[in-house]
């Protein structure tokens, strides 16, 4: 066990700051750069599949690196681990926006996904030691706010910097930032022990083959028509290859590379269950909605972002209260119950939506979506570690981010094939509906110029914002088949007698 688990931080509020800001930095950089791809496409003379690597090659080195967080923290150290990622992510950062190719831009955003991948398993791990039990409530809340805002800042912070600076700003933001989060770190996190230990490399090398195979057919399936592609049935050779071969690995080893052990342990098992269904919703849900909203309703990127903003204040309304509520030591599957309901009727409201809905509901919807999952988020993180040792939480914590980033890939995959077959299949049957009977016969447009395509350019637009609705419904039902499995939580008993001497040493949020 690490000094860390056992004796709290002298500075919490330095440290809780300095935690939020690298774990920001690192989760906005998953979507920040999607909306300046166009110009750096023209930049780097880049054609339109080499540039969406820009994105695929970070997801992929973040997936592959994050599993060896545990083995890294306990070789290097927590805090020298955390100092190493915060550095290396900004010297990318500035790699990245300084880029004058693709194979430059590539090869630094692996550099940043390889750092990144560190910081969201890392510090979550760092707080869970720095607070006591009856605190970790509100130290998730803290945490949450920057793995659950990040993605929303992401698109409209990127627009606005690109529109009104450029694309190297996308990146260069982050110098600030990791340099404020870097000596904020050193100042406030405490040492722990280290423990050697050799490296597993055929655990390492049969799980990133999994994982890098996995995420590179679900970032690129659906362009590539799936199983239509040999590459993306090569691809879902190799991943099924890699975790069969890791799960035989692991089974024969005392220790292994990860020890997937721990997800049978009923609480943290549920909650990484619970954690990859909130992958889905938030992620899909961020990812449908732009183009839902850029495509169909004509809205500029900006303002794009200003409407998705007030889900992010729902939010960290709903962490801040959910934080206080846990301290007070009410059961923790309550909150997670509402939050389950309103998530799954804010995506029940989305499917309600029109190819011209009003700006209301758009902002409606969003706010009691961003209530509900902060509402899940904070309980469920808090739940995933009550039954687990202490020494186990780095490694606990990067299996938990992994899985939460499988199911933002695996549920923005499936949403986006959804959306473009029935797309197709909405559009067959609304053109299957036009007869030269109907109130404007199609004689009557064959002669207008332009009148055909416009009317097919129509129909495709509706036939679009179908297939997005009945993606927001399906979600809504997904999300509401969660709720039953609250019941397999066991809640910790309250930590009553060790409450009173731990907050007498100023360890408070």
């Amino acid at each position: 066990m690490s000094a860390a688990s056992t004796h709290p931080h002298g500075n919490n509020a330095l440290l809780v700051v300095s935690i939020m800001l690298a774990t920001l930095i690192q989760v906005i950089d998953t979507t920040i750069a999607n909306v300046a791809l166009p110009h750096m496409q023209g930049s780097l003379a880049a054609t339109q599949d080499q540039v969406a690597w820009v994105l695929t090659s970070y997801i992929v080195a973040a997936a592959v690196a994050t599993p060896a967080t545990g083995w890294l923290s306990a070789r290097l150290g927590r805090k020298r681990l955390m100092l190493i990622a915060i550095a290396g992510f900004t010297v990318a950062s500035v790699l990245c926006g300084m880029a004058t190719s693709i194979e430059q831009m590539v090869l630094f955003r692996v550099l940043q996904g390889l750092f990144g991948a560190a910081l969201a398993p890392v510090s979550q791990a760092a707080l869970l030691d720095a607070f006591p039990p009856e605190r970790h409530g509100s130290a998730m809340a803290l945490w949450g706010m920057g793995i659950m805002v990040g993605p929303i800042l992401g698109p409209p912070l990127g627009g606005w910097l690109t529109e009104n600076y450029s694309w190297h700003w996308v990146f260069l933001i982050n110098v600030p930032v990791g340099i404020l989060a870097f000596l904020g770190t050193a100042a406030s996190m405490s040492s722990d022990r280290t423990r050697p230990s050799r490296f597993d490399w055929s655990g390492f090398l049969f799980l990133a083959v999994g994982i890098a195979a996995l995420q590179l057919m679900l970032d690129r399936g659906n362009d590539k028509d799936w199983f239509n592609s040999t590459e993306i049935g090569i691809e879902l050779g190799l991943a099924l290859l890699g975790f069969y071969l890791y799960w035989v690995h692991w089974r024969g080893r005392q220790e292994s590379f990860v020890d997937i052990g721990l997800l049978r342990d009923r609480n943290f098992g549920v909650a990484s269950l619970f954690m990859f269904v909130i992958g889905v919703v938030l992620f899909a849900t961020m990812s449908l909605l732009p183009p839902y909203l850029q495509h169909l309703m004509d809205y500029p990127v900006v303002s794009v972002g200003l409407l998705l903003m007030p889900r992010g204040v729902g939010t960290l309304v709903s962490m801040m209260v959910v934080g206080r509520l846990m301290a007070r030591q009410i059961d923790p599957r309550l909150p997670v119950a509402v939050g389950i309901l309103l998530t799954s009727v804010s995506l029940w409201m989305m499917s309600r939506f029109t190819a011209d809905v009003p700006v209301w509901p758009i902002v409606n919807s969003g706010v009691v979506q961003g209530i509900g999952l902060g509402l899940v988020f904070v309980p469920i993180s808090t739940l995933a570690y009550t039954s687990l040792p202490a020494r186990a939480r780095t490694e606990a914590a990067g299996i938990y981010s992994l899985v939460r980033n499988l199911g933002s890939s695996i549920g923005i995959s499936i949403m986006f094939a959804l959306v473009a077959r029935y797309t197709q299949i909405n559009h067959a049957e609304i053109v299957a509906n036009l007869t030269p009977f109907g109130h404007t016969p199609l004689s009557v447009l064959n002669g207008v110029p332009g009148g055909l395509a416009g009317l097919n350019a129509e129909v495709t637009r509706q036939a679009a914002a179908i297939a997005y609705l009945n993606d927001f419904w399906l979600m809504s039902w997904m999300t509401l088949a969660t709720l039953p499995m609250l019941l397999l939580f066991r809640v910790p008993s309250r930590p009553a007698v060790i409450a009173r001497p731990l907050r007498t040493q100023g360890n408070r949020l």
